[in-house]
């Protein structure tokens, strides 16, 4: 069983998260050098889940824990105490796509919570690898209607109203809920969301899944503000994004970070941290935990209640650092 919690549960130490291999129609069979794991054919893998609720906490007095069940016994000293919720709030993946995936849309708080759900989807894509060329589709042309969309996907010519955009390298996409897209193969990508997987499918090639057209078309907007960002460079890291839900930066070599330094944008709070390149090590000031070897796409959750850490750059170490930002208005 999981350890009770309570508002003043103890600091937790930083924990490594085990990946978990999600089969897709659209993945691969064979995932290196990225991830040490392939697949057959009947069951290519689409998605590597770095954060989601059946995720094991690897390392530290949690190892062998889900990360629901970490949340639910430590959502205080993971969040916070000023957190407007105690669940998780982030699911990070990596996405294998080798077929174009549906067309989609997800819906926003708003509608997520009418029907049922506990919130909505809004994401960003950071492109870890794109081949020349690469392109994801993100909005809708100007000038679509809903009409036009329902006799495009009938007929099946939807993809020519999509805005594609290309993708680049280390560029990051930002997706807000309500933004007809799609991803097609030539990248490798870091998706950040809410921890919600609602999708609904308008159109998915004559593939034998189910299709959400009338969910879809409620939960588009022809007015978004996706697209693709560019990073503001700050005095010891990269802003890639802030908005709503999540805060992705991108560090800069260092030789070492602290828990204070790393921290000082965003105060105390959760922050994943993964390894898009090279390897490190995360220390503890006083000995409170065994170092954490950090690995290329590996993935560590730093608790606002974190005892003092330093993180050593063993070998052109590039950090990914992800934190949640709640809407104001919540």
């Amino acid at each position: 069983m999981p350890p009770t919690s309570s508002p003043l549960s103890p600091a937790l130490v930083p924990f490594l998260i085990a990946p978990q291999f999600v089969e897709r129609v659209w993945g691969s069979t064979d995932l290196r050098p990225w991830f040490d794991h392939t697949a057959s054919p009947a069951h290519p893998i689409g998605e590597v889940w770095l954060t989601g609720d059946d995720c094991l906490a690897s390392t530290g007095p949690c190892a062998g824990l889900s990360l629901a069940q970490v949340f639910a016994a430590h959502a205080p000293a993971l969040l916070g105490p000023d957190a407007p919720e105690a669940a998780s709030p982030l699911l990070l993946k990596v996405l294998f796509a080798q077929q174009k995936l549906s067309v989609q849309v997800h819906p926003d708080d708003a509608m997520a919570q009418h029907l049922g759900f506990p919130r909505g989807k809004t994401e960003c894509w950071y492109a870890l690898a794109a081949e020349p060329g690469a392109q994801v589709a993100c909005g809708l042309l100007p000038g679509t209607t809903l009409d036009e969309i329902r006799t495009r996907i009938a007929d099946g010519s939807l993809e020519s109203r999509l805005q594609a955009l290309p993708i680049l390298p280390r560029e990051l996409i930002y997706v807000d809920a309500g933004t007809v897209h799609a991803i097609w193969p030539g990248s490798v990508l870091l998706e950040t969301q809410q921890n919600c997987d609602l999708t609904y499918r308008m159109f998915d090639y004559g593939r034998p899944r189910q299709l959400h057209v009338d969910l879809s078309l409620q939960a588009t907007r022809f007015t978004t503000r996706a697209g693709q960002r560019q990073p503001i460079h700050l005095l010891d890291r990269e802003l890639l994004v802030d908005e709503d839900y999540f805060r992705i930066e991108r560090l800069s070599p260092n030789p070492a970070w602290t828990r204070d330094t790393l921290a000082s944008t965003t105060g105390s709070s959760l922050a994943y941290l993964f390894v898009s390149e090279g390897s490190g090590l995360i220390t503890a000031s006083d000995s409170g935990f065994a170092p954490i070897p950090l690995t290329p796409r590996s993935v560590v959750a730093l608790p606002a209640s974190s005892p003092d850490f330093t993180i050593h750059n063993t070998g052109n170490l590039e950090l990914i650092r992800i934190t949640p930002h709640w809407p104001q208005n919540r």
